[in-house]
């Protein structure tokens, strides 16, 4: 049977449930504005604590890398045994690590409030991306990017919050973010309130099993390209995330705050990529999408280190719009390659973008140290040159076993 060969009229649990696509959205951007926050203030933290790039490439393998770590296992452990209640759990860590970061006296007290908001990034994504599915009514691409731009957008705020409240009013107005954790606390409360009552009215329906039309070994392959592809996605995100700011009054002598501007402009425009990249792929396939997003950022990324001030902000942009588009349909398609298995495809994809970014911060921090913050956007240009391996992915089509007959 075709995408097309579709039941006339949808059941209840296949409609796009919408209002609960948007509150997983929301929380996500709630989650991910807490989160860049600690990227955001870097700046601040390097001055106050006189850290060297490695102590800052340190703190974000340590954020990154215990949501890289655990994110995968809770996703296979609730893909068994889901817990619709989770979600406020994971938010509640992330003010945890708020908190912690407010009140850091000293490196070691930064290290453990990363590590808390590390722990509720593990927690939230992957039942907030199952969640998201649940209620997709079938247009994963769309719910997929609607999740993801939540994020996007909560990442982008971060920069711009924190040059405006945390800079000004100090370390200390980070506690003032809390807010924001409570109200997602509260409204992930009646999200796991749907989630539950949806597994209790689905519990009895037979669900029909699809079956990939691939055999083990194209499966495999293709997941590990997809995680490469990932990987080339995410380092040039990281490199600008953790260092552009470092990188822009380096090269330009701008102020703190300009270059945070800057950032903010770069985070906003891969969140509309973001928006755009499911839906998209929804209607010309999740492999056409990857192709644009990953290979065809190459020419803006090569340009971007040679540009002027000017330049420089308008290829950033250009680069997060493009690059940022790919993530969406990445995910969607890992989870058409392994069905049933949403909360470890999301806690694997998730958590490799964390775990990779974390470990390339780290090392671009030492690069950054030895041969000057300049060469780390000369050699992260040529990344995008791994988007060449979207060539050896199956087609959709094959995924599901619609090849036309010779």
């Amino acid at each position: 049977m075709t995408d097309t060969a579709m039941p006339a009229q949808r059941s209840a649990a296949e409609t796009t449930v919408f209002a609960i696509i948007f509150a997983v959205s929301f929380c996500h951007l709630l989650n991910d504005m807490m989160q860049s926050l600690l990227a955001a203030i870097y700046p601040m933290l390097k001055e106050n604590y006189g850290l060297n790039f490695k102590q800052i490439g340190i703190l974000t393998l340590i954020f990154q890398g215990t949501a890289s770590l655990l994110q995968p296992l809770v996703g296979t452990y609730t893909d068994k045994r889901p817990m619709p209640y989770s979600l406020p759990v994971g938010m509640a860590f992330s003010l945890a690590g708020l908190a912690t970061l407010s009140f850091a006296t000293h490196y070691a007290m930064l290290l453990v409030g990363a590590a808390l908001i590390g722990i509720g990034s593990s927690i939230f994504h992957p039942e907030s991306s199952r969640v998201a599915r649940l209620a997709s009514g079938g247009r994963h691409g769309l719910a997929q990017s609607l999740f993801q731009v939540g994020g996007n957008f909560g990442t982008a705020l971060g920069p711009l919050l924190a040059g405006f409240i945390v800079l000004p009013y100090g370390q200390k107005s980070i506690i003032w973010f809390s807010a924001a954790a409570l109200l997602g606390m509260i409204i992930l409360y009646r999200v796991g309130s749907w989630y539950q009552d949806y597994r209790v009215a689905n519990a009895k329906k037979t669900q029909p099993r699809k079956i990939v039309n691939l055999t083990r070994g194209k499966i495999m392959m293709s997941l590990f390209i997809l995680t490469l592809l990932v990987f080339t996605k995410n380092i040039y995100m990281v490199s600008i995330s953790s260092y552009y700011t470092f990188y822009v009054i380096h090269k330009f002598q701008i102020t703190v705050q300009q270059s945070q501007m800057m950032l903010f402009l770069f985070l906003g425009a891969a969140a509309a990529g973001t928006i755009l990249g499911g839906p998209i792929g929804d209607r010309i396939g999740t492999k056409a999408v990857i192709w644009f997003s990953i290979l065809g950022v190459l020419p803006f990324t090569l340009m971007m280190p040679y540009a002027n001030l000017f330049w420089t902000g308008v290829l950033t942009v250009i680069i997060g719009f493009v690059l940022s588009s790919a993530f969406s349909a990445i995910v969607v398609f890992a989870q058409e390659l392994v069905p049933g298995r949403v909360g470890m495809v999301a806690g694997i994809f998730f958590g490799f973008a964390f775990g990779m970014a974390g470990l390339a911060a780290a090392v671009l921090g030492f690069v950054a140290d030895s041969k000057g913050i300049d060469f780390v956007y000369q050699i992260c240009a040529y990344l995008p040159f791994l988007g060449l391996l979207t060539i050896f992915l199956p087609s959709m089509r094959e995924v599901r076993g619609e090849i036309a007959k010779a």
